[in-house]
């Protein structure tokens, strides 16, 4: 009972790592419009300076996915934490929009360090059978630390001083504090080889993991997608078409979104990894649809709805997909298997919000998020249509096994 109690404690310590990390990633999303004020940046510039986080963030997954399964996970997670308190630095020495761009590209690597390795690292502090809660874990702190940068950032930049500065330097303090937890932390890999002999590895699967990847990878490029929208142009919306200029409301929306995918994670156990995939793409679809009404009417109301009910979406989705992944990947290609799940996440949060800062500019901030909501609509009908094929079929398999 008490290897169990200290195993859970440590498994919390990763996760709380893993959640002041990805904090750092989404700081500066309630700041964009005082970056724009001060550096004088169009709307498609923003949506460029976020999605430089996510293809470094896709970048260190291709590259470097398989490495703490190799070298073990604390050396992988130090280098993380390293590119966190670079990326802190930048921002706060930020003169030009050359600093945003540094500070993001390097938010992104440690992103990308992070994301395989930590999820990996979480799981594998529990104690044995504690599986499925340490995935819980897992992805409640990448998602809840994801919910906290706007949240916090938010409300320093409206109630305290030094609003471009402040948010990184309490940061910066938090991952130095992570790194000593780190430290104390124990590796989980048993056996490790030299760095000089990992080689880049371009996504691969195992034969296991190929039958359930297509749908999960699916479910989960179709929620960071919504996610991506949120994070990178929803406060320029609340504050161009609903006059929301509080910096604290807008963070709050945002971090919302994140909060409530950290709820429809916990409700996974509920309604079986099966069926969360489908219901979450329903939800997604729910969420779209909101955030087209709020588009359109301009209600703000409307805006935290879709939040709500697309962050649920994402959660149940995404909770499944990367349960079933996992499960289903052996030991010594977890972590690499895991990374290539998130290359497919975070090409959906970053191409389709690029697209989005293109047609800015032609059709409004509106159309373009109209445009975006439309295709990702369809994307989402015909995900969740496979589902439940593949649902509805397993009953039929059972009998043969």
């Amino acid at each position: 009972m008490n290897r169990d109690r200290r195993a859970w404690r440590r498994c919390s310590l990763g996760g709380a790592v893993f959640a002041v990390c990805m904090t750092g990633t989404t700081l500066p999303t309630p700041l964009y419009g005082l970056y724009q004020d001060k550096f004088g940046f169009s709307e498609l510039t923003v949506t460029v300076v976020y999605a430089v986080y996510a293809f470094a963030v896709i970048g260190v997954l291709l590259l470097t996915g398989n490495v703490s399964d190799s070298i073990g996970r604390r050396p992988v997670l130090l280098c993380g934490l390293g590119c966190a308190a670079a990326s802190a630095l930048c921002f706060l020495s930020a003169t030009g929009l050359g600093w945003l761009y540094a500070g993001r590209l390097l938010s992104g690597l440690s992103a990308g360090l992070f994301t395989g390795a930590a999820t990996a690292y979480v799981i594998e502090l529990a104690p044995p059978g504690g599986r499925a809660r340490a995935t819980f874990v897992a992805t409640a702190a990448n998602m809840g630390g994801l919910g906290c940068g706007p949240l916090l950032a938010g409300v320093l930049a409206q109630y305290a001083p030094w609003p471009l500065y402040l948010p990184f330097a309490v940061h910066f303090t938090l991952v130095a504090a992570s790194a000593a937890v780190l430290l104390w932390l124990p590796e989980t890999v048993r056996e490790r080889q030299p760095l000089s002999t990992v080689r880049p590895q371009w996504p691969g699967l195992p034969a296991q993991v190929r039958p359930v990847f297509g749908p999960a990878a699916t479910a989960s490029f179709v929620g960071f997608a919504l996610f991506g929208v949120f994070t990178s142009v929803s406060p320029a919306f609340l504050a161009q078409s609903l006059d929301v200029r509080n910096h604290a409301v807008g963070g709050l929306i945002v971090a919302l979104a994140f909060f409530a995918s950290t709820a429809g994670q916990l409700a996974v156990g509920r309604v079986g990894t099966d069926r969360s995939l489908p219901l979450g793409c329903a939800a997604l679809f729910g969420g779209l649809a909101l955030l087209a009404g709020a588009l359109r009417w301009d209600m703000v109301w409307l805006v935290v709805l879709s939040a709500l009910v697309g962050g649920a979406g994402q959660g149940l989705s995404f909770r499944g997909a990367l349960s079933v992944v996992a499960e289903a990947s052996p030991p010594d290609h977890r972590a690499s298997v895991i990374s290539t799940l998130f290359v497919v996440a975070y090409a959906g949060i970053s191409v389709p919000v690029i697209g989005v800062g293109v047609l800015t500019g032609p059709i409004g901030l509106e159309g373009a998020g109209l445009v975006f909501i439309a295709c990702m609509a369809v994307l989402i009908t015909a995900s969740a249509g496979y589902l439940l094929r593949r649902l509805r079929a397993l009953p039929e398999q059972a009998p043969t096994r």
